[in-house]
């Protein structure tokens, strides 16, 4: 099984698909997107998110960096004269030390990912959408800036006329990554933020098409419910780029790579507007029972359309 992530909700999701599957049966294709360099390291956002959740260590008020972290190192570096914007903790700043050593000697950002996952004690795959840097750059009112710049240092708050993934033409996808997605029997794409975490990934065209030829039933779960993003700034981005807050607008945007389609059951009126099968149930993940149970009705649901599109091959 192969699940595509970025940040917050996408780890919450990949977090029960773990829980409900053999060990080593999930794969985790991670959006690298708002990696960027920081106090001279590298630092891998939503890498760091999904291993963390996967790994049991991530801090579950913040939904972001490591449970029981402390800020000497950012204290110190603060009195020192470097940014304190983006809040690196000390067991943090140990995990971007050590993948920027590797990186540094010319190890690759999937095989790093690895070492650290199994240090960390990970049993699914997290692997990088590429080796090859991709940026997402952010077009505002306020000028163009870098992810990280937006999402953390201007707290989002600059209006987003548009996205650019520097990059993505030129980056090629890992070997890694499409094994596992030629291997995969199932296809979920998380409730991660539409433009900020899944159009990275997509934004490579041979990742794109990969998925796209992929035989697997692909199933997304809607990031928008009630109107409002379940996490981050993706319904302030939508309104400012003049886009309908709804669940059909993200069903449709994926429509030509999507077997079926997860909506809230707040959203339930919403099922006639998406062409394709629709699963309606909780994806608030509130609790981890929750997050295990939305990953079992995932799993049926994508069985079931499996064997309807089985069905339909075989009486046809």
């Amino acid at each position: 099984m192969v699940a595509v992530a970025g940040g917050v909700g996408g780890a919450k999701l990949a977090l029960g698909l773990q829980e409900v599957v053999a060990p080593g049966n999930l794969a985790v294709i991670v959006n690298t997107g708002d990696d960027f360099e920081h106090w001279g390291l590298s630092i891998c956002p939503d890498l760091d998110t999904v291993t963390y959740n996967l790994a049991g260590i991530n801090n579950p008020e913040m939904g972001w960096g490591r449970a029981e972290e402390t800020f000497g190192a950012l204290t110190t570096m603060g009195q020192l004269g470097a940014e304190e914007w983006f809040r690196i903790g000390d067991r943090d700043l140990a995990l971007h030390l050590r993948r920027t050593e590797w990186l540094r000697q010319g190890v690759s950002l999937t095989e790093v990912t690895e070492r650290l996952r199994r240090s960390l004690g990970v049993p699914s795959d997290i692997l990088p959408m590429s080796d090859q840097p991709v940026r997402t750059l952010v077009h505002t009112e306020d000028g163009d800036m870098p992810f990280q710049h937006y999402f953390v240092r201007c707290r989002c708050e600059p209006a987003v006329i548009d996205l650019t993934f520097v990059g993505a033409e030129q980056a090629r996808p890992t070997h890694a990554a499409l094994a596992a997605l030629a291997e995969a029997d199932l296809i979920v794409f998380c409730p991660s933020n539409p433009y900020l975490s899944i159009d990275p990934v997509l934004s490579i065209p041979h990742l794109r098409r990969a998925i796209s030829n992929a035989k697997a039933p692909k199933v997304a779960v809607t990031p928008i419910v009630g109107g409002k993003a379940i996490k981050g700034p993706a319904a302030k981005m939508m309104r400012e780029m003049s886009v309908p807050i709804n669940p059909a607008t993200v069903a449709n945007r994926y429509q030509d790579l999507l077997t079926g389609f997860v909506l809230d059951q707040q959203d339930a009126d919403w099922r006639a507007e998406i062409d394709m099968p629709v699963l309606v149930t909780d994806t608030m993940m509130t609790s981890l029972e929750v997050k295990r149970t939305l990953a079992r009705e995932i799993i049926t649901f994508a069985e079931q359309l499996q064997a309807a599109r089985f069905s339909e091959h075989f009486f046809a």
